[in-house]
Formats: C-alpha cells, sequence, structure tokens
C-alpha cells in the first residue's frame, strides 16, 4: 500500500512493502528528485538494509555454532511492513520478527522506520529493537537512488559529485563481482571537493568509503549546481550506479555494516562494523536528504 507524507515544499510516496520511499516530488513544479525503479536498470528506489548491508561471504554466516544463508542486504526490503503512525509531518512503520525470519536469522528484532518532511528535507529514522533474551548482531544501510542527470533524460556524464569538507582526494575500497569488500586503499582524486562522472566511472565497483571521511554527499548537473545532498553520521557509506549500463540514477549509501571482505571467515559477532544490541535495548540512528 501506498502511503504519502507532504508539507509546503515536498510530496513523499512510501510502500509499505519493504517501508520503501517511491518519489520526492517537488511540490512548486512537479520535478522529481528519485529513481522509479526499472527492471532493465534497478528495480528498486530506496530499500533498507536489514539485517545485513551487503552480503555475508558465500552468502552465508555461522552464529552460535550454526550456519545460516542469507542474500544480499537482509530481507526487510522485501517485507510487508505495519503503518504505525502518522504525526503531522512524520510517518513511521514497523516490522517484527517471524517465524520464518527466524529460521535465517535467530534473533527477535522489531524495526521501526520513520520518515519527516522539514522544509525541503527529508529525514529517514531508524529504530532497532531487541525484543529477545540474548544479545542481538545486525547491521543497517540506506540505499536511495537519485535520478541522474535531474529528470533522468540523458547522459549523467558531466554531473558529479560535492564531498563536504574535503579538498583534494576521496580513500575508498572497491569490490569483487560477487559483492566481497577489496580492502586495497583507492584513491579518488577531487578538485576542491568535486569530481565529475566520465565514462565508465561506475563500472570497475562500488565506491566504499570508510574511516568517517565526511559526512554530506552532494549531486550535482553538468552546470555544477547541486540539486541534492545527503546528510549522515554514518561510519561509512557507498556510492553505486549499476555496472556497465550507464543508468540514469546515482545511490548516495549510509551503511552501519558492509559485506565481508575476501579473506574473512570469522562469525557474526566479528564481521566489521557489525552492531550489537542486548535485550531489551533500541539502537537510533538517522540521515536526512536535502532537495534544492
Amino acid at each position: 500500500m501506498r502511503y504519502i507524507l507532504e508539507n509546503e515544499v515536498l510530496r513523499a510516496e512510501i510502500d509499505s512493502l519493504g517501508a520503501e520511499l517511491k518519489s520526492v516530488k517537488r511540490k512548486s513544479d512537479g520535478r522529481e528528485y528519485l529513481w522509479h525503479g526499472d527492471a532493465r536498470y534497478w528495480n528498486r528506489t530506496s530499500p533498507v538494509l536489514f539485517p545485513f548491508v551487503g552480503a555475508p561471504k558465500g552468502k552465508e554466516y555461522r552464529y552460535d555454532g550454526k550456519t545460516y544463508a542469507m542474500g544480499q542486504h537482509g530481507f526487510a526490503r522485501d517485507m510487508e511492513f505495519s503503518s504505525e503512525r502518522q504525526e503531522g509531518n512524520a510517518m513511521w512503520f514497523s516490522l517484527k520478527a517471524t517465524p520464518v525470519t527466524m529460521q535465517k536469522y535467530p534473533f527477535d528484532f522489531r524495526l521501526l522506520i520513520g520518515y519527516e518532511l522539514t522544509e525541503n528535507e527529508v529525514k529517514v529514522l531508524w529504530r532497532v529493537e531487541n525484543a529477545g533474551s540474548r544479545e542481538m548482531y545486525f547491521s543497517i544501510g540506506a540505499h536511495p537512488a537519485f535520478l541522474c542527470p535531474p529528470g533522468g533524460e540523458g547522459d549523467k556524464e558531466g554531473c558529479g559529485f560535492l564531498f563536504g569538507g574535503l579538498t583534494t582526494e576521496l580513500h575508498h575500497h572497491g569490490n569483487t563481482p560477487d559483492g566481497m569488500a577489496v580492502m586495497e586503499d583507492k584513491i579518488l582524486s577531487l578538485n576542491q571537493g568535486r569530481v565529475r562522472f566520465t565514462p565508465g566511472f561506475f563500472d570497475e565497483c562500488t565506491y566504499m568509503v570508510e574511516g568517517k571521511q565526511t559526512g554530506e554527499v552532494s549531486l550535482f548537473d553538468r552546470e555544477g549546481r547541486v540539486y541534492v545532498t545527503v546528510l549522515f553520521d554514518a561510519p561509512l557509506f557507498a556510492l553505486w550506479s549499476p555496472e556497465g549500463k550507464n543508468a540514469p540514477f546515482v545511490c548516495i549509501e549510509p551503511w552501519y555494516g558492509r559485506c565481508d571482505a575476501v579473506d574473512f571467515d570469522g562469525t557474526l559477532q566479528e564481521r566489521a562494523y557489525e552492531n550489537a544490541l542486548a535485550p531489551g535495548k533500541r539502537f537510533a540512528a538517522e540521515y536526512r536528504m536535502r532537495f534544492e
């Protein structure tokens, strides 16, 4: 089911399937900012990644002496959420553990996702609750896809990123074709914090950026005008567009967790950036999207 959330500036649509943001439009002229989903490129728009970001090595993980299968980015994005409440310019959705989820993820969780509009910003709020009796381990991340170039027409060459607080370079890691992190340090050269997209810019890998190098990433058009900014306090983030497709969108993804490295051979508890939550406790995080 689709839900509408709006204020004087923006109109957003959220689908209860995955509690996924499906549209963000500027009300003054109907301009759409979010990718609409198309199987030729990618059929999602802004899925939540839970309880895994990326995939565990071999698409399985070990916990408490058992091995569990787990696909890319977990399962929450493919599940129906309940609509919790709407309070003015904010709306909340919830997902609880079920016997089916317990077979692949043996924790009693409650996941809350909130959306709040303030002027020209959409704030996304995450709350993860441990409803069980033992410590719970999880990752959570965002995957919003923004039209690029603006309007989604033509080639995105000449558009680019602006990284807040950076000037000359951004350090990042890449990944293998099956999605495992390659921990070799790579450097993306910047010009006053900016980099423009060239042919094949996204074809080599997903850009995985660690070390809290910045908490502000913007998209600008061919004329250099910023039209989307993502603000976050996550420990790492990713930048992605489908390899080899010249897709008309770009993803800016704050992450609390990531895929396993190629040489990882540990348990669930030992995964990089894994979050631990004691029984009865709650994890809270958020990020914001600003639209010009």
